[in-house]
């Protein structure tokens, strides 16, 4: 066979193994082409049958936004927001990560939303953001977003964040009430400016 057939052949197969490691690594950098449905749940722990045992400890949340496979998750129920975010996938390069408190525990059916730069705050970072229309969300809000609420100051602020650390994300406005410093004048004040 004459010498530039045989360099033809070599560089057709250097094309073709190139071409095919390309769409090999593409397939594991991008997913495999397919999409699942974002209301399909994770398949629970195997074993567990009952509803008892390992599942029972754990939270289904729903993360969406600028994450890379946006879905429902099963968590550790002392999971965080960071968790559920690398659960994910990760954020994508256009996340607004500071508008999100990453170490703020999950609540189970807790939607979890992941905003673009540029677009507005989240419910529940609005008073951070410097926004007082949107209720600050109980399960998941920092100290300064506690604390810019009317009659709550930092050291009420911290109380609620123990009262959240130790018993877990708030199901209630309700819940409040169980906070000292917290009465029921002073719940009714901010019952229209807090969501569990």
């Amino acid at each position: 066979m004459p010498e530039f057939l045989l360099q033809r052949r070599r560089l057709l197969l250097t094309v073709a193994a190139s071409l095919a490691i390309v769409l090999l690594l593409g397939r594991f950098a991008f997913g495999s082409g397919t999409t699942t449905p974002a209301a399909s749940l994770p398949p629970p722990p195997a074993g567990d049958v009952s509803g008892s045992g390992p599942s029972s400890s754990r939270v289904v949340v729903d993360v969406v936004g600028a994450v890379r496979r946006p879905g429902l998750y099963r968590l550790p129920q002392q999971a965080r927001i960071a968790d559920a975010v690398t659960r994910a996938g990760g954020s994508t390069a256009r996340a607004d990560l500071a508008q999100v408190n990453l170490a703020a525990p999950l609540a189970d059916g807790e939607q979890i939303v992941i905003p673009r730069r540029g677009d507005a705050a989240p419910t529940g970072t609005a008073a951070a953001a410097g926004a007082s229309s949107a209720p600050v969300q109980l399960s998941t809000a920092t100290l300064e977003q506690l604390d810019s609420l009317p009659g709550v100051g930092p050291v009420t602020a911290q109380k609620i964040l123990d009262y959240r650390q130790e018993h877990g994300a708030f199901h209630s406005v309700d819940e409040l009430d169980a906070v000292p410093g917290i009465g029921p004048k002073r719940l009714d004040e901010l019952r229209d400016l807090v969501v569990p």
